[in-house]
């Protein structure tokens, strides 16, 4: 795991306080040629920097398609922080962590969310609250978990991936569940064309799975992200009137049988208050292994 509690190694300036004198490494932008090293040290937390290790896998570090910056303060196996539309500090000490806060608070907020494990998502925001003003909703304790083997509970047969042209049905699932998960509506600010996109591109990867009836989604599931060793599940929704039938937990032991049949761990996170989610989830076989936080901004 990317280490936590350490001082980095390296050091560009100097803090002096009283009578002690504490060296923090400045901040800088990763690029191109720390590819590699980037990749092992997501390497050492595959699940819990599955959705980063996917972008460097897919896109490298090349800002342009990269959609975000990577920042450490020295070694990336010491300190990494990920900078797009969410803010996710992956490893440091507690003084990166606060390099990485004052970089942030330089800079026109362009994140919705800071999100990550608990031990590092958690002291992030309390550095940045007093700038960024009061969250919209603070999500502290958020079971992260996992499975590498196929569910315990037998899978949906009907549940499948969802085809390009079953768009404009999907989409409606998904923006009910983002609504009834996240608090906000995806279509604000630019007519819904974004999620759209997002959607449309999950559907087209072969990541967005369903079950359909009289043409209506009445369970779904997708695979936001995909690692070399894990696919992180997300969405997970069941149709309000179809609630009580047993969909969820058969939908995503199928989603979790097609992840793990690839050779990856299937993940995801849970809020702790949804003690039935947590309920299906433990039947499917996942099991705990860390804890998230995500601290959602207005």
């Amino acid at each position: 795991m990317l280490k936590l509690g350490r001082p980095a190694t390296s050091a560009v300036l100097t803090a002096v306080t009283g009578a002690t004198v504490r060296r923090v490494a400045g901040v800088r932008q990763l690029g191109a040629r720390d590819t590699s090293r980037v990749l092992a040290a997501l390497d050492t937390d595959p699940v819990a920097s599955c959705m980063i290790a996917a972008r460097v896998q897919e896109y490298g570090l090349d800002s342009r398609s990269f959609h975000g910056e990577l920042w450490s303060c020295g070694s990336p196996a010491e300190s990494l922080c990920f900078s797009g539309a969410n803010l996710v500090p992956l490893g440091g000490s507690p003084d990166n962590l606060r390099a990485f806060a004052d970089r942030a608070r330089r800079r026109p907020r362009v994140c919705s969310s800071v999100v990550g494990r608990r031990e590092l998502a958690l002291p992030m925001w309390d550095l940045l609250s007093a700038s960024w003003g009061p969250p919209r909703e603070l999500r502290d304790n958020q079971p992260l978990m996992a499975i590498s083997t196929m569910a315990d509970l037998p899978a949906d047969p009907q549940v499948r991936q969802v085809r390009p042209d079953e768009l404009d049905r999907y989409l409606c699932a998904a923006v009910a569940m983002f609504i009834e998960e996240v608090g906000v509506d995806p279509r604000l600010g630019d007519g819904g064309r974004s999620y759209r996109k997002r959607v449309a591109t999950l559907i087209n990867s072969g990541r967005a799975w369903a079950r359909f009836e009289d043409g209506q989604v009445v369970f779904k599931a997708e695979v936001g992200s995909m690692s070399r060793t894990t696919g992180q599940i997300q969405g997970v929704w069941v149709h309000p009137e179809h609630r009580g039938r047993g969909l969820a937990g058969a939908g995503t032991a199928g989603v979790v049988n097609v992840v793990v049949r690839t050779g990856r761990t299937a993940s995801l996170y849970v809020n702790s208050f949804n003690a039935t989610a947590r309920r299906v989830y433990h039947r499917i076989g996942f099991r705990q292994i860390g804890t998230f936080a995500t601290v959602l901004l207005d």
